[in-house]
């Protein structure tokens, strides 16, 4: 039998679903849609089902497959599926209302239109891609598994793969920036080398499947470590048809084990940083590929350890929280660790928030663009990283420029290093920064132009 906590918090995370696609709630667990007034959605096991997906208004719903009541976009069809077109019914009159029935009485305008995400339509012309996204900090021979299940996957439909590192860095639990990392992992996987991505944006899940949607794949296929395949299933499959629109999302296994999780064959992520933290280049080799040189493998110990900032108050559940989950949670609970207003990285997925809540052993936080996670307090790092992307001042903190490329503030820094600049903000519609005009940009540029 469920406890009122987890019913309420499975009846809150489908209210939050169903406020980002702007339905309307009956109050019962239904959901309507705003502009048609058609029932689309019911909340079950604490996540909504979508219905009538090929509706016929007036008619008789033909049946829907699973996979079509769990992908969270109301006109998604299951490609799989071969429907008989069935006839439309001529439209009836609609009886008018009687003289003594009460005009609905609706709610205030700036509720009822919550703006839906859409993504940018964008000609289907590629196949499948296959992704595998991960820390790898730093690689090891356990990530081998990963790359070839990817491999295999894409191959047997003739599709593409990439192997997409995440960009977090700090020096604890992720010690090799990225530049290094990945020269690391093309060195270590020849086989793998050129679909290893070096890409600055990817620094989410939700930053490659967008780059995926608007490259023009039809579907997408995630590899990851068994442990975490129900939670990019659903984080992927949630924002299909707001952040990006695929077909199919597909999520599966690599093996029966994570390459960061404590019994994967070999040494993982976090076994490795260990290694590392004691100066054991014999158990930190271990976890490296047979054929790694020496050589290779001594530089690759040393860039870890010179990272990590290794010293004599090192401590385990920093470095690895899996293997001293207890230090961990006595520090959460006496809340000298993500505290409410922190920002927090999740490790797995590469998604910033801030802290909203803290429950017994998990956090929920929110993104700045108001999207709410739940994470496991072994799966998030404290962060300063900064995810704004609308800021008009000068010091995002003190003695810290704002350094946000394309903001209003970004323009103040830069404008008061440089002589004789024309204090203006150059966004449009925005006020101009210290009484400047536009017209003074206009002078200035025609002054110097030849």
């Amino acid at each position: 039998m469920k406890s009122f906590h987890q019913f309420i918090s499975e009846a809150s995370a489908a209210a939050d679903q169903a406020k980002r696609l702007g339905l309307q709630g009956d109050n019962h667990g239904g959901w309507y849609d705003r502009r048609t007034n058609e029932f689309v959605a019911k909340t079950q096991g604490g996540k909504l089902k979508f219905y009538n997906k090929r509706q016929i208004i007036g008619g008789k719903d033909p049946n829907q497959t699973p996979h079509e009541k769990d992908v969270p976009s109301p006109s998604y069809n299951d490609p799989n599926l071969q429907q008989k077109p069935q006839p439309q019914p001529q439209p009836q009159p609609q009886p008018e209302p009687a003289p003594e029935q009460q005009p609905v009485v609706q709610e205030p305008q700036q509720e009822l239109q919550q703006p839906v995400a859409t993504p940018p339509p964008v000609p289907k012309t590629k196949g499948t891609l296959t992704i595998a996204f991960g820390r790898f900090n730093p690689p090891t021979a356990g990530h081998q598994q990963l790359m070839d299940t990817a491999a295999a996957a894409s191959q047997a439909d003739g599709g593409d793969y990439l192997i997409c590192p995440s960009r977090s860095q700090d020096n604890k639990k992720n010690p090799l920036d990225a530049d290094t990392k990945i020269s690391y992992m093309r060195q270590m996987f020849p086989a793998h080398s050129e679909r290893i991505v070096n890409d600055a944006a990817n620094n989410t899940i939700f930053d490659v499947l967008k780059k995926a949607h608007n490259d023009g794949y039809t579907n997408v296929r995630i590899v990851s470590g068994s442990d975490r395949v129900k939670e990019f299933e659903k984080l992927s499959n949630n924002y299909n048809g707001q952040l990006y629109a695929f077909d199919a999302i597909e999520v599966v296994s690599a093996g029966d084990d994570d390459p960061d999780s404590k019994s994967v064959e070999g040494m993982s992520s976090s076994r490795m940083r260990l290694a590392a933290a004691e100066g054991d280049f014999r158990k930190f080799r271990e976890g490296l590929p047979l054929d790694m040189k020496r050589k290779s493998a001594q530089e690759l110990f040393d860039s870890v350890r010179a990272s990590m900032g290794i010293n004599e108050n090192w401590n385990l559940w920093e470095i690895a929280p899996k293997f001293d989950y207890q230090t961990l949670r006595e520090n959460y609970v006496s809340e000298k660790i993500f505290k409410i207003g922190q920002l927090v990285e999740n490790l797995n997925t590469g998604i910033v928030g801030r802290i909203i809540r803290r429950g017994t052993n998990y956090l929920i936080y929110v993104t700045e663009s108001n999207m709410m996670f739940k994470s496991w307090i072994t799966d998030v790092m404290e962060t300063k990283k900064y995810t704004e992307v609308k800021m008009d001042r000068k010091m995002r903190e003190p003695g810290k420029p704002n350094t946000l490329v394309g903001t209003s503030g970004f323009y103040k820094y830069v404008a008061d290093m440089t002589p004789e600049a024309p204090e203006t903000n150059l966004q449009y519609g925005a006020k101009p920064y210290r009484g400047y005009q536009v017209s003074n940009i206009r002078e200035f540029i025609n002054k110097y132009r030849k």
